[in-house]
């Protein structure tokens, strides 16, 4: 009888954990977890007691036995703690594991030793055995450390009954009901039938509890809650990076809207491909002003269906720590679409502001080439440089089009070659003392120069902040950002290489060393077309694109002929 009694009590518990597998949910704190496993090895302990036939099986169904003792108070308290949010550091847990280790010590060596036993005999009856045992210090120990963390358990509850108002009542009220239900199987029914054990019994109407508290935890958790209701839904898409702009990892809405995040591996570098470009963008002004981070992302559909998303970006967090960004695209084709035909009923309207607008640019335009021009102006060395390097860039871009060597838009080519003339914007910041030097530089003004590129693409910045045109806002500051990074990685100011460097870039930076070479600074006289040439050619592959080497080649002729104009005029 006794022992289908125990027989039965472990079954329980293996159901109880079994439905806890089946109900099991990400977001169980981990002390869930180990209540449910501990508690059939407990009872499993108690089976093999009343199976047991001699001294050797009695003692190793003892140590089975206090293996959930020593232990499982210790994760209901660390449960009760994280269910009434009171935050223990993790030194703490683990120093409390190590006294519930060094409390279990003495129990493995039962049969060896007498710190838990001083002595132990076992006595087989009609039915069952039991073991005569005269207990030890560790004995005492092991039942005060049990009886403490009993204690605390309680007063945490209590004081998150009293103090903490947003702790579930119902939970509270369910974490005593374990408590109370151990002491009365271990006290008061064991005074009334000394030869069963009720703890195992106890054990799992506690883990029928715990079941009922698991079940109703997460309900209470909103983050939690909110979280998996959102990735439900699968008009919502998400992509993560970490701080050093790393693909950590997206959800399969947003693998359909940016397809090639099908292909890129976990943490690649990512952005720096032309098909990256625009989510890379998200991310840089996000990082350059966390209140902007909301965006438009256009995508079609293979049936032609224009979709438009709103792309958010905002850190990455595990608990309270930022590890990274979050993009999280939402369908905004609907709202997108009802604003597109209020748009259609004031049709005039938009075609004068269109016109407006379109002054608006070419001022805007206009106010830029000036504000490089008084750059220019500023600096006795480069005259005209600006002039020239755009008209080299108008030359390589066209060239590339006339070749294919790249699958460029219209939109882009477009976009460089109006992005040439503010490549060195950032020398507003340069002191005149350096800017204006007549001769070569020292190594202290060198670096002083070299920050005019990281200027350059905030002052873009700044200046192109409102303007809807994001595509020639991303070219521009690219341009003026990265036209001095080498292809071998030796370039500034971020000593990019290969890919990584922007393509807009890599043009910009054959047209402005070409320039540099055939005009006359203050510390050079004017190179000949010959040995310029020769320059460029052995730049190829380190410090310019490879790919680039036959567009120059075929773009050459026209370089020289415009280069000889100048001369004329």
């Amino acid at each position: 009888m006794i022992q289908l009694f125990y027989c039965g009590t472990l079954a329980a518990s293996l159901i109880c954990a079994v439905i806890y597998i089946f109900m099991w949910h990400r977001h169980f704190d981990v002390n869930f977890t180990m209540i449910f496993t501990l508690v059939p090895v407990a009872c499993l302990g108690y089976f093999l007691s009343s199976m047991a036939e001699t001294l050797g099986e009695a003692l190793f169904a003892v140590k089975i036995i206090y293996l959930g003792g020593c232990f499982l108070q210790l994760f209901i308290v660390l449960n009760i703690f994280g269910l009434c949010k009171i935050r223990i550091s993790r030194w703490t847990r683990t120093a409390l594991f190590l006294i519930c280790t060094a409390l279990y010590m003495p129990i493995l060596n039962i049969g060896n030793g007498t710190s838990f036993y001083k002595s132990v005999t076992f006595e087989m009856g009609e039915k069952s055995g039991t073991l005569i045992k005269e207990y030890g210090p560790a004995h005492t120990v092991t039942y005060g450390a049990i009886f403490m963390f009993f204690a605390v358990g309680l007063a945490a509850v209590i004081y998150s009954w009293l103090k903490k108002k947003q702790v579930p009542r119902t939970v509270l009220g369910l974490l005593v009901l374990p408590y109370l239900i151990c002491v009365v199987s271990y006290y008061l029914i064991r005074k009334i039938v000394p030869e069963v054990e009720f703890v195992p019994l106890g054990y799992v109407i506690a883990e029928v509890i715990f079941l009922i508290i698991a079940y109703r935890v997460n309900l209470y958790d909103v983050s939690d809650t909110v979280i998996d209701s959102m990735v439900k839904d699968r008009a919502i898409g998400y992509v993560s990076f970490d701080f050093k702009s790393r693909y950590l990892g997206s959800n399969s809405v947003a693998k359909r809207l940016v397809p090639e995040l099908r292909d890129i591996a976990v943490d690649e570098l990512f952005g720096y491909k032309p098909s990256q470009r625009k989510i890379r963008h998200f991310l840089d002004s996000f990082k350059s002003d966390p209140e902007k981070n909301t965006f438009l992302y256009t995508f079609r559909t293979a049936e032609n269906e224009e979709l438009i998303y709103s792309a958010k970006v905002n850190y990455l967090y595990d608990n309270d720590r930022r590890r990274g960004y979050i993009v999280t695209f939402t369908d905004d084709t609907a709202n997108q679409k009802y604003i597109r035909l209020l748009d259609s009923y004031n049709e005039d309207l938009r075609q004068e502001v269109e016109v407006k607008t379109r002054h608006i640019v070419e001022m805007h335009d206009n106010l830029i080439m000036s504000l490089a021009m008084m750059v220019e102006s500023r600096d006795n060395s480069t005259g005209g440089h600006i002039k020239r390097t755009s008209q080299g860039v108008r030359i390589l871009v066209e060239e590339i089009v006339r070749s294919n060597a790249f699958a460029l838009s219209e939109e882009f080519c477009r976009d460089v070659v109006k992005a040439a003339p503010m490549h060195d914007l950032g020398k507003i910041n340069v002191d005149d003392a350096v800017l204006r030097k007549p001769g070569r530089f020292t190594d202290e003004e060198y670096e002083k120069m070299k920050h005019h590129a990281e200027e350059g693409a905030r002052v873009i910045h700044e200046i192109l902040r409102q303007t809807d045109d994001e595509s020639f806002k991303i070219v521009a500051e690219n341009v003026a950002h990265y036209h001095h990074e080498r292809w071998d990685g030796s370039g500034y100011p971020a000593a990019l290489s290969g890919e990584q460097i922007p393509l807009e870039a890599r043009i910009m930076a054959v047209a402005d060393v070409y320039d540099a070479l055939v005009s006359k600074r203050v510390y050079k006289e004017a190179f000949d077309f010959q040995k310029a040439d020769r320059i460029i050619m052995e730049g190829m592959g380190s410090q310019f694109d490879p790919a680039l080497r036959e567009v120059y080649v075929a773009a050459r002729p026209r370089l020289e002929e415009y280069y000889l104009s100048l001369e004329q005029s």
